[in-house]
């Protein structure tokens, strides 16, 4: 009996997600950030051919069982790299990114085998650079991958994890059907771009561990749209590890502040126990909003990020009582 299953990585770059100067080109509309991705992928040779992200690690697996025993495995899985679009008044050029080979790897263990593939390359265009050890200067745009591990049992289970990633940019897991499952939840944009050349990559001598988070609400993403799709330029608030983005029991002027994580991971403390943790794309901040105007909960940094603040009243107040629903007090 043949037992197939899968795991797929998109990688794309969110908005505000680059800093200092190779904003510039972002900022002037010569590059472009992209557009999320969506929330099932079905086809994903149409998207790479469509042009949807800037790179796909698609990791497939196989085990033949025969008498309860694996007799046989096999990876069938790819990586797939996308293309830079630079706009240059009138025209736009199309700038191929540079793949590396795709790193795979199968370990056999009493009745499951775990693959491991690793895909990813170069973007499209250079970028002149001081970097972390020899050569100490770089002409080539940074690497950006990911490193996922596929478990295939001889029952038929399977479980799946992005075990390591580039800090840059955003990567998305989805699952064997297609379905999102997970988000990396940290972007460290500089440490790529000083230090991501190949020696300090899986194609060298070094992983990066990935930070994962859940994924957030159908809902929450369309607030996310319309909080960022508003009138005038929202302005992120950037948090460091350990910071307190709202105190439980708070209820000063400030508490109506709804807030969009656009990336870190923040835990959510009731009382003082960690009752949950939160990461890009949620919509947190809400309770206190719709309830007396005191936060329910304490909101610390796990990890640095961002945030966007918004005033609860500019948003849909049936949406964010729909959001707190699915909570209990987990949201300040």
């Amino acid at each position: 009996m043949r037992i197939e299953s899968s795991v797929t990585s998109i990688s794309w770059i969110p908005s505000e997600a680059v800093e200092g100067l190779p904003k510039l080109p972002f900022t002037f509309g010569v590059v472009h950030y992209d557009d999320p991705p969506p929330e099932r992928v079905d086809h994903i040779e149409t998207m790479h051919r469509a042009d949807l992200f800037r790179e796909a690690n698609e990791l497939k697996g196989w085990i033949e069982v025969e008498g309860g025993k694996i007799v046989d495995y096999g990876h069938a899985g790819r990586g797939r790299i996308g293309l830079t679009r630079l706009k240059l008044g009138p025209k736009e050029i199309a700038v191929p990114a540079v793949a590396m080979p795709t790193l795979q790897h199968s370990e056999v263990g009493e009745g499951w085998v775990r693959f491991t593939q690793t895909a990813g390359g170069r973007t499209g265009m250079p970028a002149p650079r001081s970097v972390r050890g020899k050569p100490y200067f770089q002409l080539n745009s940074a690497i950006a991958w990911t490193t996922l591990a596929l478990t295939i049992h001889a029952d038929g289970a399977s479980e799946y994890e992005l075990a390591g990633a580039s800090t840059f940019p955003r990567h998305w897991i989805y699952g064997s059907d297609g379905a999102l499952i997970q988000k990396s939840g940290v972007i460290d944009f500089d440490k790529w771009y000083r230090e991501a050349h190949e020696q300090n990559t899986p194609w060298g001598r070094e992983d990066s561990p990935a930070v994962v988070t859940a994924v957030e609400t159908a809902l929450e993403r369309d607030l996310s749209l319309e909080i960022m799709g508003g009138e005038g330029k929202r302005t992120s608030r950037r948090f460091s590890a350990g910071d307190h983005l709202v105190e439980q029991g708070d209820a000063s002027e400030g508490s109506n502040i709804v807030y969009l994580v656009l990336d870190g991971v923040l835990e959510v403390l009731v009382d003082g126990e960690v009752v949950g943790e939160l990461g890009p794309g949620a919509i947190v901040g809400e309770r206190a909003q719709l309830e007396d105007g005191t936060r329910t909960a304490t909101l610390r940094a796990k990890t640095a990020g961002k945030v966007v603040g918004v005033p609860g009243e500019e948003l849909n107040r049936e949406a964010l009582e729909q959001v707190a629903a699915g909570r209990s007090r987990e949201d300040g």
